[in-house]
């Protein structure tokens, strides 16, 4: 635009008389037929000033005609404000596999289990999906399940892991939850490690030797305390304070039967440790 101005004003330098100017005017105005330019005389401006004003009026003009021309990449009138609507920007993040962070979060999941539990059936007890649950027996009536039973116990102490021990003969409901789990009348010893059903005792010390044990109970919160529990020596369970584990109570009301079963404890007068359990 500068360019132009400055061609402008050295043609004007050449314009003798202002008749000239008027009538170049003229021709102008009929060509465009869409802008009137005022004619100025010598003895209402000089003609300095009347040359300023020609350069002025041209040079709005075609500002006016790039803005015309630049509506088209804007996508708006530029006159039309009132019906002007910014593009709104959606911030609703779709469920699934189309939103991103659900997809990376689903994956960091996957990767947070072992590699190695993916070839052990999944099979999880009741609050088994992160833990270890290892089922047993405390009875010596039979040497080897005994003998078998504390081999695992040895195991997973000495992995200085949290596991949680569940004595089928202490607690019917344990034994029913486990021949539930493996459908069918098993003897423990039994290990799951993050729902996954590992085996008994031959499949848990092999593993052992293999040096593949450790790797199974990866992620497995550590147990660093080797001190046994005050309330009832990792046992699990202590006596029934309500019936002294005799399973019976006296009834309050007048009746034929003197006593009735204590809704507290167990088949065996236990109820679970309320400082571990």
């Amino acid at each position: 635009m500068k360019g132009v101005k400055g061609r402008f004003l050295n043609k004007l330098k050449f314009v003798p008389t202002i008749n000239t100017l008027k009538q170049g005017l003229a021709i102008r105005r009929s060509s465009l037929k869409c802008q009137t330019l005022p004619i100025y005389t010598d003895e209402d401006h000089g003609c300095n000033n009347f040359a300023e004003l020609v350069v002025d009026s041209i040079g709005v003009s075609g500002r006016v005609k790039e803005l015309k021309d630049e509506e088209p990449e804007l996508g708006f009138n530029l006159g039309d404000e009132e019906n002007f609507t910014p593009p709104i920007e959606s911030k609703d993040r779709l469920p699934g596999k189309d939103n991103p962070e659900v997809a990376v979060q689903e994956m960091e999941k996957d990767s947070q289990e072992s590699p190695f539990l993916k070839g052990y059936e999944q099979k999880c007890p009741p609050g088994g999906e992160d833990s270890v649950i290892f089922y047993t027996t405390s009875l010596r009536g039979i040497r080897k399940t005994f003998e078998d039973c504390r081999t695992i116990r040895f195991l997973l102490q000495s992995f200085k892991v949290t596991f949680y021990e569940r004595d089928v003969s202490l607690h019917m409901e344990f034994r029913d939850e486990l021949w539930s789990l493996l459908s069918g009348r098993v003897i423990p010893p039994r290990l799951f490690i993050k729902g996954r059903y590992i085996g008994g005792a031959d499949e848990v010390v092999g593993l052992h030797e293999q040096g593949k044990l450790k790797k199974l109970l990866e992620g497995i919160p550590r147990n660093l305390s080797d001190c046994s529990c005050n309330g009832c020596g990792n046992i699990r369970f202590v006596l029934c304070s309500n019936c002294s584990g005799s399973c019976k109570v006296f009834r309050d009301d007048d009746d034929d039967e003197l006593h009735i079963r204590c809704p507290e404890c167990n088949e065996n007068g236990l109820v679970k440790c309320p400082i571990c359990s």
